[in-house]
């Protein structure tokens, strides 16, 4: 579903050349590092656990209380990546729990406002520049948590106010 908001981006004027000129860089860099992280990682298992556990948003909701990411995590993680060669990182703003690891104004299940009190995306891009590495984002467009997430398949108003919250976060 991402690759499809970058598809369609990229069919804007100049966007195909753009688009191949990136894809050019990413295919001769080979090597880079995906942090995939969020509520599920308190748990310890599989980033569908509340889905494939059928563990209740309501339930599933307290793990932002116990999600404390160590200060200068991603510093650490961009050193070690420029050390092994990598040229570029990317890391899970929001995955399909709908937890965001940046500052929303459209919810506040976030970091800042529900977990360790920090912008853990600004964080991580900060730490990845200061290291002189490409930076990108994994941003699921399902969403677990959001009340029209299941809803906007079948639902056009839901929908709507789905896509019109994806967009504002985006």
């Amino acid at each position: 579903a991402g690759a499809s908001l970058v598809a369609c981006k990229s069919q804007s004027a100049g966007g195909a050349a753009d688009r191949e000129r990136r894809m050019k860089w990413w295919h001769q860099a080979r090597f880079g590092m995906f942090i995939h992280w969020g509520l599920y990682s308190v748990l310890g298992r599989h980033e569908w656990v509340m889905e494939n556990e059928g563990i209740p948003v309501a339930e599933y909701e307290k793990l932002a209380q116990r999600f404390t990411p160590q200060p200068h995590a991603a510093r650490a993680w961009a050193k070690l990546a420029k050390q092994t060669g990598q040229k570029y990182m990317v890391m899970t703003t929001k995955h399909h729990e709908g937890f965001c690891n940046f500052n929303s104004k459209l919810t506040n299940y976030c970091a800042p406002q529900q977990a360790c009190g920090r912008d853990l995306v600004k964080e991580y891009v900060d730490a990845a520049r200061a290291e002189g590495m490409r930076v990108g984002f994994y941003y699921s467009l399902m969403d677990w948590h959001h009340p029209d997430g299941a809803k906007c398949e079948h639902d056009e108003a839901a929908r709507k106010r789905f896509v019109k919250y994806i967009h504002g976060q985006i």
